[in-house]
C-alpha cells in the first residue's frame, strides 16, 4: 500500500509544471492578442519586437521546468555560437522533447523568440513567413516521423527505402526526406547564417540487454526520468550545402549517416566507458535561474490577479473556450 502511494506520487511530478503552463496559457494569448490589436496601425516591426518578447516569455516559464525544475544535466559537443543567428536547425527526431531540446539551445544564444517550427502539414506555408525572415531559428526533423524502437515496421520501411535508393542503410535513424530542408534553405539562404545539424541524444534509453528504448514524452521527462540530453551540434556554412534538390538529398543523408555513426557509438559502443556520451570535448551547460525563474514569476503573478476577481475568471474561462475553438479551426483551415 505504501510503495503503491510512493510510486503514484512519483509519477505524479508532472502535474504541478503541466497545471502551470497550461494555466497561464489563456493569460499569454490575451496578453499576445491585446498587443496584436494595439500593433495594427504601428510599424510590422514592433509587432515582431514584442511577438517575439512575449514567446520569449512563455517558453522561458517553460525551460524553467524542463531545465530547472527537473535537474537534467545538458551536454553540449561542438561548438554553439554565443550570440545569435539566422539558422535552419536539423535534428533527429524521437520523441516530443525534441521540440524543447531546440529552445534549450536558442535560449543560451538568446534567440529563443525567433523559434519557428516546421510541423508535417506546414510546410506548404513556409515561403509566408517572409516576414520573419529577418530573425529566424527554424526547427525542422527531416526524418518526418520519430524514430521509435517499440515501431519495428517503421524502422524496417525506412532501411528498405534506403537500400531501394542505393543509399547506405541507417541504424538509428530514420532515412532523412530532403523537401522541408531544401524549401527552407531555398527560400532563405538570403537570410542565413548558416545550419545547425544537431544530433540528440537521451540517457537511460537502453534496457538491461543493451536493446534502445523509447525516448521519454514530456510527461516522462517532468518526472524526471532523463538525467542527462546528450547535444551535438555541428555548424555547417551555407557555401557548403548544395543547392540543387538532388545534390541536397546526397548531402542530407551523408549528414545523417554521421548522425548514425555518433549514435553507434553512443549506444553500441564496445567499449563500455565510451557509451552514454559522444566523442569530442564537451561542456555541461547549467541554465541561470535568471533567465527562466523572472517569467515563470510574472506570467504566474498576471494570472493570479485575473483569477482574483469574477470578471477575471470570467475572461479567464472564455479565452480556455474560444481559444480551444479557434485553435481548432485555424488547424483545420491550414490543413
Amino acid at each position: 500500500m505504501l510503495l503503491s502511494l510512493v510510486l503514484h506520487t512519483y509519477s505524479m511530478r508532472y502535474v504541478l509544471p503541466a497545471a502551470v503552463m497550461m494555466g497561464t496559457a489563456p493569460t499569454y494569448v490575451l496578453a499576445w492578442g491585446a498587443w496584436r490589436l494595439l500593433s495594427v496601425l504601428l510599424p510590422a516591426r514592433f509587432y515582431r519586437e514584442l511577438d517575439d518578447r512575449f514567446y520569449t516569455i512563455y517558453q522561458s516559464m517553460v525551460l524553467f521546468f524542463f531545465e530547472r525544475y527537473t535537474g537534467v544535466q545538458i551536454i553540449i559537443y561542438g561548438d554553439l555560437p554565443k550570440n545569435k543567428e539566422n539558422i535552419v536547425y536539423l535534428s533527429n527526431h524521437q520523441c516530443t522533447v525534441d521540440w524543447i531540446v531546440a529552445d534549450m539551445l536558442a535560449i543560451r544564444q538568446n534567440a529563443l523568440g525567433h523559434v519557428r517550427y516546421v510541423l508535417k502539414d506546414g510546410l506548404k506555408w513556409l515561403p509566408l513567413y517572409g516576414w520573419y525572415f529577418s530573425q529566424m531559428y527554424l526547427v525542422i526533423f527531416p526524418e518526418g516521423t520519430r524514430y521509435n524502437p517499440e515501431m519495428p515496421k517503421v524502422i524496417a520501411d525506412s532501411q528498405l527505402f534506403a537500400n531501394k535508393e542505393g543509399l547506405e542503410v541507417l541504424k538509428h535513424v530514420l532515412t532523412p526526406r530532403v523537401k522541408a530542408t531544401h524549401v527552407a534553405i531555398d527560400s532563405m539562404k538570403n537570410y542565413l547564417d548558416a545550419i545547425y545539424d544537431v544530433t540528440v541524444a537521451y540517457e537511460g534509453t537502453v534496457d538491461h540487454k543493451g536493446q534502445r528504448k523509447v525516448a521519454p514524452s514530456m510527461t516522462e521527462f517532468l518526472c524526471k526520468e532523463c538525467p542527462k540530453v546528450h547535444i551535438y551540434l555541428d555548424r555547417i556554412e551555407l557555401k557548403d550545402i548544395p543547392e540543387e534538390q538532388m545534390y541536397m538529398r546526397r548531402w542530407l543523408h551523408e549528414r545523417f549517416e554521421i548522425k548514425d555513426k555518433l549514435l553507434i557509438e553512443f549506444y553500441d559502443a564496445k567499449d563500455s566507458k565510451r557509451r552514454n556520451k559522444f566523442p569530442g570535448k564537451c561542456v555541461h551547460s547549467k541554465l541561470s535561474l535568471k533567465k527562466t525563474l523572472p517569467s515563470l514569476l510574472f506570467l504566474g503573478g498576471l494570472t493570479a490577479c485575473m483569477l482574483l476577481t469574477e470578471s477575471g475568471r470570467k475572461l479567464y474561462v472564455k479565452t480556455w473556450i474560444y481559444g480551444t475553438l479557434i485553435g481548432y479551426l485555424w488547424v483545420s483551415v491550414k490543413a
